[in-house]
């Protein structure tokens, strides 16, 4: 580590445990989480969550924000990397350190972003997959991409988010698609074209999953998925579900099922495919 990292940063090590490590990875992949994210996925008692999250403000590994709610009182508290976060995290990776005001900048524009309650949906969704794995030890999720990251892997795909969910012996990939009723409905079944092409290409045959904000909008979208003929697997469910459960109708069905039992195909080895490293054998 060069000279000019280490001062200050050497003597955080000694406060910084295991979880909170993970904490810092989480948000340097998925830039921000909730008080009650953050809870659910490392902490049994509330409480301590939060005293655990100002130790870390403390020490400037993290960072937060949060609005006024309409009607009175402020929404919880959004937490993201703090300047000595962002220092940790370039150091880990061998990543350019950031300036003080680059950080700033940072925290600046995602609480500004227009786009920041769909990223906290996306973030939800896996939140309670992993949280679900706490108290269920047979399920595990393997994979949990960004958008970013997904779209780099699978180039012309540009899902909300990826993930790879275990049960037992069995794994199923994924493609999620939050939707929080902003866009009109023929361009959300539109996002099926590049996921077919992926399919054409060689790559996963993955289910397509759609998480609805209501009942009304998921009817709505199964509507307009009669009248196109993909050989993408598509389900669908609402945010009032556990992603974990019995909640996913698939397009031309009528029963519900776990997502653990939705259609998955790894697809091909072949190159563009992240699956599979060069001599053929999946990866994780």
């Amino acid at each position: 580590m060069p000279a000019s990292r280490s001062p200050g940063l050497l003597s955080l090590y000694p406060h910084i445990t295991a979880r909170d490590r993970a904490l810092l990875q989480l948000l340097d992949d998925h830039q921000v989480l909730t008080t009650d994210q953050i809870h659910r996925l490392y902490f049994r008692a509330r409480r301590t969550c939060q005293i655990r999250l100002g130790e870390l403000a403390d020490l400037g590994l993290l960072d937060r924000f949060r609005f006024a709610r309409a009607g009175g009182g402020s929404q919880p508290w959004h937490w993201t990397l703090g300047h000595q976060g962002h220092r940790f995290q370039a150091a880990a990776y061998q990543r350019l350190e950031p300036t003080l005001r680059a950080t700033r900048q940072a925290v600046h524009r995602l609480s500004a972003n227009p786009h920041l309650t769909h990223l906290l949906t996306v973030n939800e969704f896996f939140v309670r997959l992993a949280a679900h794995t706490r108290q269920h030890p047979e399920t595990r999720l393997d994979r949990w991409w960004s958008e970013s990251l997904t779209t780099r892997q699978f180039r012309t795909v540009t899902a909300d988010g990826h993930g790879l969910w275990r049960v037992d012996d069995t794994t199923v990939g994924f493609f999620l698609e939050a939707d929080t009723g902003t866009e009109p409905l023929p361009r959300v079944v539109a996002k099926l074209d590049r996921y077919a092409q992926l399919i054409r290409r060689g790559g996963p045959r993955y289910p397509v999953l759609f998480w609805l904000g209501s009942a009304r909008r998921e009817e709505h979208l199964h509507r307009a998925l009669r009248d196109r003929h993909h050989d993408v697997p598509v389900a669908t469910a609402t945010h009032a579900g556990e992603p974990a459960d019995a909640v996913w109708l698939p397009a031309g069905t009528t029963a519900r099922i776990p997502l653990a039992e939705l259609p998955s195909s790894h697809g091909q080895p072949v190159a563009d495919n992240p699956n599979f490293d060069d001599d053929g054998t999946f990866v994780l």
